[in-house]
């Protein structure tokens, strides 16, 4: 999964991951960025959670290992990230405690499309506590 989207990278079509177009790893962000809850046509990541049914990884993990490998260098490649680039989650530049819920509790709180302000009301309402979402990380 990793090997194909770091494939445009490695073929020095893009730069980074988020910028691979036609790969699973840009498309997940965008839905990420635009708070959609689901990937359709892609499997879910659901971290350790006992009975899931997906890929046994958090998300942020997965972009990590991603943005990780993407910067060795291979003889056999004609590209790799950047070193001078930041790491992929400093990259999307997610407001923390948005991520957070987005990342922890979206198909618990969420039926549908949300966006950033709908996030916010649920932080600024006090209705986010960060150890239950830490406990329950299924991203």
């Amino acid at each position: 999964m990793a090997y194909v989207d770091l494939n445009p990278v490695r073929a020095k079509m893009a730069i980074s991951p988020e910028e691979s177009d036609h790969t699973a790893i840009k498309y997940r962000i965008k839905m990420l960025t635009e708070g959609i809850s689901d990937c359709p046509g892609l499997e879910k990541f659901v971290g350790t959670t006992e009975h899931a049914i997906g890929i046994p990884y958090r998300l942020k993990d997965y972009l990590a290992l991603v943005d990780w490998t993407g910067r060795c260098i291979r003889a056999d490649k004609r590209g790799s990230i950047p070193d001078q680039l930041p790491p992929i989650l400093r990259r999307l530049d997610f407001d923390t405690r948005a991520w957070l819920v987005l990342t922890t509790e979206f198909e618990m709180r969420f039926q549908s499309r949300v966006g950033t302000e709908h996030i916010n009301r649920r932080i600024d309402s006090g209705n986010q506590t960060t150890e239950t979402s830490v406990s329950r990380n299924p991203l």
